[in-house]
């Protein structure tokens, strides 16, 4: 269907991002020791839990209902999540089955919803598909007491993500900061580098003295199109400007404008130099993401540097022996233009049936006891303001969520995770497979940017 640009401007305030340099700040200085966690507490039959007990929130009894949730989880992350819904069933009596959508997400759900069976709560990863969804009426409208929990614990810029059109859809349980470059500590100290790079020049000096020092400098998941466009969005936002971020993300320029060039080409002084990448270029277009910080953190000649959102913390935990904040740790994305660029991303859960059951899961997510459960497994940040950042399983996500915060609304959203999905969010087409082509031969830039705006423009309505 044909969309509009207003369909798709960015859903939090065009201001200056003055808080973009403390969050940098925040996490400078991440050298930290981690920490252990435990489970949050006690199970007390639905009853008051966590923490922060004053709130707690109250479900319905739902015995013999069964409910669908569907996420692209896998993995340690699914694990995690899996505990959440395990306490929402000791509360409820409800039976939760979970069904993972794979990458492509809107297709897969999509597909479900057009056949008639459609999970009864879904996590959504592109702000573009919940708006597709409501013009479509596949997402219902948040419930009073879900409503009431996400007044109360998040803030208007997290809100206005879930929103579409003056109604609310969705919670944004899951956040990421997806602006960090995590590294192997003896790797850095093989090479001798003894400082965390702070500029782009830097980050492309380290690298080239761990390639010189005989072991892989960095890990892409190449083959995975949507860490690809996480590459371009830090570079563009830190070289082009949040205004520049912000109309491009809207499609109010082109993706010939020369601000992407620049952008593009500054990516090109990484992706083409395949001495830098661990695999090269081929290899890294056959590097999926989880073994991309797999490579970095639990082979014997592991790469020094692989970059990604905080979630990477859930794949060292759970897939390699490596300890965050002693052989693991982590600095912002490096500044390409005059400051360290912040993009955040994040999950939002939405109703695709009506009923008791879903809205009763929604105003659980959306609650700070589901929070305090998942915090404590590691790999998880969440934009609840009510969550206690004890609950955080280690000082590394804890001091990341902490900073966060601190921005306030003050952010910038994934720009893939804007677009419709056709464009920036569906494996093998669109922006991933344009990006995919890009690291495959870096020296084109020319056509990069001509094969972006004509999915670009195909997928907005203006082809």
């Amino acid at each position: 269907m044909a969309r509009t640009n207003a369909d798709f401007q960015p859903p939090y305030p065009r201001r200056p991002a003055k808080a973009l340099a403390a969050l940098a700040a925040g996490v400078l200085a991440l050298s930290l020791t981690a920490c252990g966690g435990d489970d949050g507490g006690d199970d007390n039959d639905g009853k008051d839990r966590g923490t922060n007990t004053g709130s707690s929130v109250r479900l319905p009894k739902l015995d013999g209902q069964k409910l669908e949730v569907a996420a692209v989880f896998t993995g340690p992350e699914l694990d995690n999540f899996q505990k959440v819904l395990d306490e929402f069933e000791k509360r409820t009596g409800a039976e939760v089955s979970f069904v993972p959508t794979g990458n492509n997400t809107s297709t897969f759900l999509g597909t479900k919803i057009e056949g008639g069976k459609p999970p009864d709560v879904a996590f959504l990863p592109q702000v573009g598909v919940l708006h597709q969804f409501a013009e479509k009426g596949w997402v219902k409208p948040l419930g009073s007491e879900a409503k009431a929990q996400l007044e109360k614990n998040f803030s208007q810029g997290w809100r206005d993500l879930g929103a579409y059109k003056g109604e609310q859809y969705g919670v944004y349980v899951k956040a990421a900061n997806k602006s960090l470059v995590w590294y192997n500590t003896q790797t850095f100290e093989a090479a001798g580098i003894s400082e965390e790079p702070k500029t782009w020049d830097e980050f492309l000096q380290t690298a080239q003295t761990i390639s010189d020092s005989g072991a892989p400098a960095v890990s892409i998941g190449g083959a995975d199109g949507w860490t690809l466009t996480d590459w371009f969005e830090n570079v563009y936002l830190s070289q082009a400007g949040p205004e520049k971020y912000d109309q491009l993300a809207a499609h109010e320029i082109k993706w010939t404008d020369p601000s992407v060039k620049q952008a593009l080409t500054t990516l090109a002084e990484l992706w083409g130099k395949d001495d830098l990448i661990a695999g090269g270029a081929s290899g890294a277009l056959q590097t999926e993401y989880p073994k991309s910080i797999t490579q970095t953190f639990g082979t014997d000649t592991p790469a020094g540097m692989v970059f990604e959102g905080d979630f990477v913390a859930v794949t060292i935990n759970g897939d390699t022996k490596a300890k965050l904040g002693t052989d693991a740790k982590v600095f912002p994305f490096p500044a390409v233009g005059s400051d360290s660029p912040v993009v955040t991303g994040g999950d939002a859960a939405v109703a695709l049936k009506d009923g008791k059951g879903a809205q009763a899961l929604l105003t659980f997510l959306a609650s700070t006891d589901a929070a305090e459960i998942w915090a404590a497994q590691g790999g998880f940040l969440s934009p609840n303001m009510g969550l206690d950042p004890g609950a955080y399983k280690d000082d590394v996500t804890r001091e990341i969520a902490e900073a966060l915060l601190a921005a306030g609304d003050d952010f910038r959203f994934d720009m893939s995770d804007q677009a419709p999905a056709a464009f920036g969010g569906t494996q093998g087409v669109g922006e991933w497979k344009d990006l995919q082509d890009f690291l495959k031969n870096p020296d084109d830039v020319a056509g990069a940017q001509r094969k972006l705006e004509a999915d670009a423009a195909k997928a907005y309505g203006k082809g």
